[in-house]
């Protein structure tokens, strides 16, 4: 479900990042501005009854909205999917299982609600468990909130997983999650207890790999959601940060008079805010080159690394095969030398 936001790399990026990353396939994206296209050979339709020739089986809020909450004529649209006998997955802060009339009509229709955002019981502060795993844990961090952090880190964790290794991706975010199937939307989180999900996560997820890529939020100079960001970095105890940038992008989206330091300053500024207890390092800069030709792009990675020092590449356009042998030069990991 991406009504009016299905090509906004903005507020359509759970969409997006279910289309591109997700083990469950897509069979059809609900866009009525779109109707009749296609995108990356998936249908986009204008309606929920437009859908069901496809088979579907659960509808996923594929949007973000300003504050998180369904504007109005979503209510109808998520009755309909009900109706329709489809489960709804939800990544907004508002939440379906805490809506009587959805609850009963969910109910009456035998389909499941799920709230993606909506954090587990029995979350506390951190205990320093994370501190004594085996696993070396990689968080990305960045320049501005929506710039990829997300899928730098799927990106890498791809590219280590094809090297053999046992990586997985940490999920704290509710596109994250929709994609993983697992983790704590951080941002929904009370504040005193955020780095505890963080920590958390980052426990849950070494018992699955010994490589963990935890899924970054918001931006440490963000005017609205510096808090996440510092609470996951303190949380995550990462040993290692990859700094993702918009390459060109000037200031904070939103906020015109919030300009974006130099990528050096971004460097240092993590590295010193990083937990006492494990200092971390930036280990490279992960560029998005979205809105730029390939020749910019090259020369936005080459600057980068002028600027900082640090290897440098868009792992998207250009893989991310760099960047992990940065990641794992810094992490002292076992398969840094191929």
């Amino acid at each position: 479900l991406a009504e009016g936001k299905s090509g906004d790399p903005h507020y359509g990026k759970t969409a997006r990042g279910v289309l591109r990353y997700s083990p469950h396939p897509t069979v059809a994206i609900l866009d009525s501005t779109r109707a009749g296209e296609t995108e990356g050979g998936i249908p986009v339709v204008g309606a929920v009854n437009d859908a069901l020739c496809f088979n579907p089986t659960t509808a996923l809020v594929g949007v973000a909205t300003q504050g998180g909450r369904f504007p109005p004529a979503w209510r109808d649209l998520i009755r309909s999917c009900v109706a329709k006998g489809l489960d709804v997955e939800n990544g907004l802060h508002e939440f379906l299982t805490e809506d009587p009339e959805l609850v009963e009509l969910a109910t009456r229709h035998k389909v499941e609600l799920h709230d993606l955002r909506k954090p587990p019981d029995g979350l506390n502060v951190p205990t320093g468990e994370n501190l004594e795993l085996d696993a070396r844990v990689v968080l990305t961090v960045g320049s501005d909130c929506a710039i990829g952090k997300m899928t730098v880190s799927l990106e890498l964790d791809r590219e280590a997983q094809q090297r053999g290794l046992r990586s997985v991706f940490v999920p704290t975010g509710q596109t994250g999650i929709a994609i993983a199937g697992w983790g704590i939307s951080v941002d929904a989180v009370v504040s005193d207890f955020l780095a505890g999900a963080a920590e958390r996560v980052v426990v849950e997820g070494a018992d699955k790999g010994d490589l963990l890529w935890v899924e970054g939020q918001g931006a440490l100079l963000h005017p609205a959601y510096s808090g996440v960001t510092l609470g996951l970095m303190h949380g995550s105890a990462p040993h290692a940060y990859v700094l993702c940038h918009l390459a060109g992008s000037q200031a904070i989206e939103g906020y015109p008079e919030e300009p974006i330091p130099l990528l050096g300053e971004l460097v240092e500024l993590h590295e010193r805010a990083s937990l006492p207890a494990r200092p971390a390092k930036v280990a490279c800069i992960a560029l998005n080159t979205r809105d730029l030709g390939e020749a910019e792009a090259r020369a936005a990675v080459a600057q980068a690394e002028a600027e900082t020092g640090l290897p440098a590449d868009d792992p998207v356009r250009f893989g991310a095969a760099r960047l992990l042998d940065a990641v794992l030069l810094r992490t002292g990991t076992v398969g840094a030398e191929r």
